[in-house]
């Protein structure tokens, strides 16, 4: 168990102004996993005015400074990866078989390219009579999701720091355990005081606070389009700027030519990985209604073969919801589903097996309509809407039809007609046959999936202020 009490706060751990402690709950157990403060506003005005106060000298760094502290903290990082992927997996749930690679590993990648991409900030271009130069946008404030956390966080922070910008961190109350492990090894590294802020506490005190702070430049915040919403509505007052990774409710169209086994082998998998607690999660596969059937049996056979059960067991594809209040969520749109004319496959319902834990079975829905709410809303849960189309110009409007434009996926007989559906499609992000995350591409969303754009140069350009010096 680990238990914290104090915020990270202008270069030292900091008893909180606010009250209480939260309890951080293992979601296989059901037991108390760790406790950290519960912070507020006085705490999110210490924060603002230590990263204010550092931004000037930190800002002044030169970028080989600014890439050797990131390639301190990377080295940090792998150092203490297991030890990472095993609080991850505590206040998450996800299995151990994943926790590592994709929790942890994959975010040091991403991390490791911004000790070169931290070398753009020097650039400077001649345009006629100016000189374009790039500045760091200022104090910014980050505020985290719970499904995945540490991702998400080094998302942001990692770009931030190679501009030059001083950062305060919300984490999410149910995962909050790795950004307090992160500011452990942010302190080891010497990062000068005030560049990296940690409060802790409930969206509605430090979450708005940050937001609406008139000494915050940038809010960058990812979770629910709702929450959203909300964060920008806070940070409007002072036109700051905001950038929002949102919801998702994305589409795998497999075509006709597709290598149907491989396809629907891929696509139930990229749904179950972290039981369905992904924004990019592919929830609606298009299926050709002359291979429907065919299609059924494969995503069945698959979804029945991945095994959900302890996350500490590595032979665990699934683990648990990261809380019960996912968990009712969940079912709640198992039921609506059910309601709506859906066909249940497999899946739905209680997991009696597990005494303890929030459990959902892995579920796919047939026969759905892309009207339908399971087909409309993110469910954040293992569940697979399979939807029929007749032809090519229908799949892509279905795919299209949706508030949402996170990511997408195509699966096709070649790359060259993978690569023309996924251009047709109106979405951030295109996984074309099986393609993996790559963390030198942007990412982010259209439509209601958020604006702005996380990882690569284009992640930088975020927290970057473009002025022009006429000469």
């Amino acid at each position: 168990m680990r238990n914290y009490t104090a915020l990270f706060i202008n270069g030292k751990w900091q008893a909180p102004a606010g009250q209480g402690m939260a309890e951080v709950i293992n979601p296989a157990t059901e037991q108390v996993a760790g406790r950290v403060p519960m912070g507020d506003e006085r705490d999110v005005d210490r924060a603002v005015a230590a990263a204010r106060q550092a931004f000037g000298p930190w800002s002044r760094t030169s970028s080989a400074e600014r890439a050797g502290y990131i390639r301190a903290l990377a080295e940090q990082l792998r150092a203490r990866a297991d030890e990472m992927a095993g609080v991850i997996t505590a206040e998450l749930g996800m299995p151990v078989q994943w926790c590592r690679s994709v929790q942890v590993e994959g975010p040091i990648t991403g991390l490791e390219q911004y000790i070169e991409i931290a070398g753009l900030m020097d650039e400077v271009r001649e345009v006629g009579s100016s000189l374009v130069v790039r500045e760091p946008v200022g104090v910014c404030a980050f505020i985290n999701p719970w499904n995945y956390p540490l991702h998400q966080l080094i998302g942001k922070l990692a770009p931030a720091l190679a501009a030059g910008c001083t950062v305060v961190v919300k984490p999410s109350q149910e995962t909050p355990l790795h950004a307090f492990l992160l500011a452990e090894m942010i302190e080891a590294i010497g990062l000068p005081a005030g560049v990296f802020n940690l409060v802790s506490g409930p969206g509605s005190k430090v979450g708005e606070a940050l937001a609406r702070h008139r000494d915050v430049d940038m809010v960058s915040f990812t979770g629910s389009t709702g929450a959203g919403i909300r964060v920008a509505q806070a940070a409007a007052p002072s036109v700051k700027r905001v950038c929002l990774e949102l919801g998702g409710k994305s589409p795998l169209l497999i075509g006709e030519d597709a290598d149907l086994a491989a396809a629907v082998r891929y696509g139930v998998q990229d749904v179950m990985i972290n039981s369905g607690q992904t924004c990019t999660a592919l929830t609606r596969m298009l299926l050709p209604a002359n291979r429907y059937a065919e299609a059924l049996e494969l995503a069945v056979a698959e979804t029945q073969s991945l095994r959900l059960g302890d996350p500490l067991d590595p032979q665990s594809f699934l683990g648990p919801m990261c809380s019960a209040a996912q968990r009712r969520t969940v079912r709640d749109y198992i039921n609506v589903g059910q309601e709506e004319g859906a066909r249940l496959l497999c899946g739905g319902g209680t997991a009696e097996e597990f005494e303890r834990g929030f459990y959902v079975k892995p579920t796919l829905f047939a026969d759905v309509d892309n009207r339908m709410r399971i087909a409309q809303e993110e469910i954040f849960g293992p569940v697979l809407c399979l939807i029929p189309y007749t032809h090519e110009a229908e799949a892509i409007h279905i795919a299209n039809d949706s508030p949402f434009g996170l990511s997408s996926g195509v699966w096709a007989g070649s790359r060259e007609r993978a690569v023309d559906l996924g251009r047709q499609l109106r979405a951030g992000q295109c996984f074309i046959n099986g393609g993996a995350f790559n963390y030198q591409a942007p990412f982010g969303g259209y439509k209601q999936s958020g604006n702005g754009r996380e990882w690569g140069e284009e992640g930088l350009a975020e927290f970057v202020e473009v002025k022009a010096l006429q000469l």
